[in-house]
């Protein structure tokens, strides 16, 4: 089982930087894959990237693809989303997934936190 709890959202300016954290609680780690999703308000569930946890290749949705890093600390088992350039379309509820197993392209995560709200304004 794997308790990922997500932090660092809040009210940023247009143009700027945000960085937002999800800590993993249990065993966590392995080939376990790890992704961002967001959800707009009124919109569905968009992937935004991911990785995998032990050797590390990367993916990112063509939307934020050069602007957002996705990244890993394995001393501290915490996952970060570094984003840059934000605008107001990027204002969505944000949220750090996990599966026992990283595929590349796949969209389905076992593990879910609770979501961090980031909210650009103009």
């Amino acid at each position: 089982q794997v308790h990922m709890v997500e932090s660092g959202g809040g009210l940023v300016q247009a143009g700027g930087p945000l960085k937002l954290s999800c800590e993993a609680f249990g065993s966590a780690g392995g080939r376990f894959g790890i992704a961002w999703f967001r959800q707009a308000p009124g919109k569905e569930l968009e992937f935004v990237a991911a990785m995998s946890w032990s050797h590390y290749p990367t993916e990112y949705a063509d939307a934020v693809k050069g602007r957002i890093t996705i990244s890993r600390d394995v001393d501290n088992n915490t996952l970060y989303l570094e984003m840059n350039s934000l605008s107001p379309g990027d204002t969505a509820v944000y949220f750090c997934a996990a599966d026992p197993i990283f595929i590349l392209g796949t969209r389905h995560y076992t593990y879910w936190g609770q979501g961090t709200q980031v909210t650009v304004s103009s």
